[in-house]
């Protein structure tokens, strides 16, 4: 009887259960999906350093994953507390007919397992052919062969999702007996007449407050980007603290003088319905203060993520070619001390005399003496790198030292800077197909293409900062940097390398030695080969930036490409799967509110209808009240994005440009189907709850 009776009161109540449905629906798929990961590496043909670098991103989305498991599970709770609200009234009728708590409870416990059983077997099935198209995507990213790729199912996936899902339906059964047992018939039978508490708020005062509010989002904005400038971010946490105060304020206040000011224009006012609208969010506002703010919030991490995830993927990918002009680059420290001590006196590196004597070889020549054949380079060049002692950053940057240690309070101002002769640079730029230099025996070039750094090497050089050396002084050829590099490389990390004349230079500061070759072959397999030999004659087994010799170490474009498409990727699919759980959750918790409040404001609507409003004035002023609902918070949230996205831009500076651009395209994208999907679900849910019956 109970069974029966908790089917028929799912399948009456199908339009209330829509929202919860799909959002139970999407949860599920979505968890299936991020970590059905493993299984579709296993079904793409990869290489082994590929395989690896899949396997540590599924390991950070399973960490993700328990994270998203809390999220789902509030928001299951949050929106299953909503249902049963809505239903009070029915439950009164059952308890007024004789039925008991325990019945009550035992229909919830059904109802809530019979949803539950749904949503997770169309979830699931969903999730498993929605995989399939993430096998594509990561097959695209990481240049899969997909000639064998087959149709993916993950058990472990499968096992994880139902046990997950499972735990969360138990809480919510939990939590609906204690709920039935709590009920009274008095207050179920008048829970359709009790409205939410509004609590009346003086106009002045809420206008003060708006004020403070906007101070303090203000202040927290300029607090964020200013201390993500430097290196310690102090007041960063205080910033973010402030900013959720500050959105907290804002909505407490707006519903307190918002309505007002409106009142004081007749004309919007009083145009058809809105008198009814906006007095009707004003409501709402004022009663969901709370899940107003903690849907902004939610807003804005969906935004700030999502596009600073895209943003970052986009920028790895594009300058990877621009970095890797060659196959690979290899450096090795030239004469090397006995010992190094640190600055308290303490030996902290020591070398016997065999290293030191293979510190003078050349790295070409110690190639081919462990067995590498340099045949399998098409063209190489070898150079040295040179420091002295008394030419350092606080030389180099001169009057704008201040204020880049003040961004920078880390860097070693007295650590010499790199030098290269303009001939062994030249050498270099030949290679990588760049453009040569000339200098006069009294210029000197910075290069550098680190973003931060070179802002002040440009403006030392725009100052025209000599520096003597060697007794005899240089001045810049050109007013700033040129922006190419030295070695390869995944990210821009030219930090700032001085290029002088050849007779400048003397070979007693030698400090480095440096190598840069192509691969003969010009297929990847025939790449690889050659690679794999280098390998096979180093001392680790390693093909990511490994160690070739004791003292020597290499770079290759094989290995960057795949360590960037490994950064990316990872980064890529945990913004999506963040984002998209944020989303979800904020839109979930807006559009259940919305359907509430309109079953509860049914006999609102027939008034409206005696008075004469007709249907297509009603559908407007509903389509209204939803929207200013939903496009609220989504506003602020953009406002706080735009400072947001300021502050990502500059942590990941570090990373090379960023396109934000592009990235804002393709999340508005994502924002539009998914947040804009919940709203016309929300709205044609609406409708129909409070459409007429004949």
């Amino acid at each position: 009887m109970s069974f029966k009776l908790a089917f028929k009161n799912m399948k009456k109540n199908m339009k209330d259960y829509v929202i919860y449905f799909i959002t139970l629906v999407l949860g599920v798929a979505i968890f299936y999906i991020f970590n059905s990961m493993e299984a579709q590496q296993a079904a793409l043909s990869m290489s082994e350093s590929k395989q690896q670098i899949i396997e540590l991103m599924v390991q950070a989305l399973g960490i993700v994953s328990g994270f998203v498991t809390v999220v789902l599970g509030f928001l299951i709770v949050y929106a299953n507390n909503f249902l049963i609200k809505r239903r009070k009234k029915e439950f009164g009728l059952y308890m007024l007919l004789g039925m008991g708590r325990r019945n009550i409870s035992t229909i919830l416990l059904l109802e809530t397992f019979l949803i539950g059983i749904f949503s997770l077997a169309v979830g699931l099935i969903i999730g498993i052919f929605g995989s399939q198209l993430m096998s594509i995507l990561v097959a695209k990213m990481f240049e899969a062969d997909m000639t064998g790729f087959k149709f993916v199912f993950s058990e472990d996936a499968l096992v994880k999702t139902i046990m997950y899902f499972a735990i969360i339906y138990l809480l919510v059964m939990i939590l609906n007996l204690f709920s039935a047992a709590k009920y009274k018939l008095i207050d179920l039978l008048n829970a359709g007449k009790k409205n939410e508490r509004v609590v009346l708020r003086n106009p002045v005062i809420s206008v003060i407050l708006f004020i403070i509010s906007i101070a303090v989002l203000a202040y927290a904005y300029y607090l964020a980007i200013t201390e993500v400038t430097g290196a310690t971010a102090n007041g960063f946490l205080f910033a973010i603290l402030l900013g959720i105060i500050g959105t907290f304020m804002f909505f407490y206040s707006l519903s307190g003088f918002a309505l007002k000011l409106i009142q004081m224009n007749k004309n919007i006012y009083l145009k058809n319905l809105n008198i009814f609208v906006l007095r009707q969010t004003n409501s709402k506002i004022n009663t969901t203060v709370f899940s107003m703010s903690i849907i902004c919030l939610l807003l804005f991490f969906t935004i700030c993520i999502f596009s600073s995830a895209m943003s970052l993927n986009n920028s790895l990918t594009a300058q990877l070619k621009t970095l890797n002009p060659a196959d690979i680059t290899i450096t090795k420290q030239y004469n090397l001390p006995e010992k190094y001590t640190n600055s308290s006196g303490k030996v902290t590196m020591e070398y016997s005399e065999e290293q030191r004597k293979d510190s003078l070889i050349p790295i070409m020549e110690s190639l081919e003496s462990a067995g590498f054949d340099k045949s399998n380079f098409s063209d190489y060049v070898e150079i040295g790198q040179y420091r002295v002692e008394n030419i350092t950053p606080k030389e180099t940057i001169g009057t704008v030292l201040s204020e880049m240690q003040s961004d920078f309070p880390a860097l070693q101002v007295d650590y010499p800077e790199t030098i290269i002769k303009v001939s062994d640079y030249n050498k270099l730029q030949k290679l990588y197909g760049r453009e040569e230099i000339t200098l006069n025996d009294n210029e000197y070039v910075m290069v550098c293409n680190y973003e931060a750094m070179k802002e002040y090497r440009d403006e030392a050089l725009k100052n025209g900062t000599t520096l003597t050396i060697d007794g005899k002084e240089f001045v810049p050829k050109f007013d700033e940097c040129i922006d190419t590099i030295i070695s390869i490389s995944t990210q821009p990390m030219e930090t700032g390398t001085i290029i002088l004349p050849d007779e400048a230079v003397k070979d007693e500061w030698k400090f480095y030695m440096l190598l840069s070759a192509n691969y003969v072959g010009q297929t990847d397999d025939e790449k690889q080969a050659v690679e794999d030999k280098l390998i096979d004659v180093s001392e680790e087994d390693s093909t990511v930036n490994q160690v070739v010799f004791e003292n020597m170490t290499a770079f290759t474009k094989i290995t960057n490409y795949e360590a960037s498409v490994g950064i990316s990727a990872t980064v890529t699919f945990i913004g999506l799967y963040l984002g998209i759980i944020f989303l979800i959750s904020s839109s979930a918790i807006l559009a259940l509110k919305e359907l509430t409040d309109s079953s509860d404001n049914k006999e609102r609507y027939k008034i409206l209808r005696r008075i004469g409003a007709d249907e297509k004035m009603i559908n407007k002023a509903l389509f209204k009240q939803i929207g200013i609902f939903f496009m609220i918070p989504l506003l602020l949230a953009i406002v706080h994005s735009i400072f947001g996205m300021k502050v990502a831009s500059i942590i990941l500076e570090v990373f090379g440009k960023q396109d934000i651009f592009s990235s804002i395209i393709l999340t508005a994208i994502f924002m539009v189907l998914i947040y804009g999907g919940y709203f016309l679900a929300t709205y044609f849910g609406s409708k129909s709850i409070i459409k007429e019956e004949n």
